[in-house]
């Protein structure tokens, strides 16, 4: 099997899982794809907004019904949630929105969020907007940074190992800087 085949597979599947946790670099090699012709842009930012919207859901309601029994067993997510708690006391609805777009809170975010007084409903609804927003935006920008490397390095096929490679590589080096990061602050 070669990396065409590989992605023409499994994308959509790889798209949606890695999307229901995190998945910023899944997205952006996804458009990258899409760029290439591997696959089709709509159907990845489909994926990916299906994975991210059931991901944040499923948080939701653990948040919303089993935050006694989780909370303990993340005793990392208390400092985050403490700032997730401030965030929402001021900017309900924009964090709602937008935290997607803050890294290393995706998880906590909406596990906060269903701890919180939000009514489902309003929670629904602009995670739902939040999550398309979300899609449509990395998707694209996956997609433009495929059309830019071929403008500066011209055919792409010659190099989309290495690019694919490159992206992931950049996505693991700033998980690693964030999870030292992090590591470094319990330590302390």
């Amino acid at each position: 099997m070669d990396l065409q085949s590989i992605i023409e597979n499994y994308g959509y599947a790889a798209i949606f899982i890695g999307t229901f946790i995190e998945g910023e670099t899944v997205l952006i090699l996804a458009g990258l794809a899409a760029h290439q012709g591997y696959l089709v842009l709509t159907w990845v930012i489909l994926a990916a907004f299906m994975g991210s919207l059931c991901g944040d859901q499923l948080f939701f309601y653990l948040g919303r019904k089993h935050s006694q029994t989780i909370l303990p067993r993340h005793p990392r997510w208390k400092t985050k949630a403490e700032k997730v708690h401030k965030l929402m006391d001021r900017f309900q609805t924009p964090v709602i929105l937008f935290f997607r777009f803050l890294y290393g809170f995706r998880l906590v975010t909406p596990f906060v969020i269903g701890m919180s007084p939000v009514s489902v409903k309003k929670f629904i609804f602009l995670n739902v907007t939040g999550a398309l927003v979300w899609a449509v935006t990395i998707g694209a920008g996956g997609y433009l940074f495929g059309h830019a490397l071929e403008i500066f390095i011209g055919e792409i096929k010659h190099y989309e190992v290495l690019v694919f490679v490159l992206v992931a590589l950049l996505g693991l080096l700033i998980w690693t800087i964030h999870f030292y990061h992090r590591r470094k602050q319990k330590e302390e």
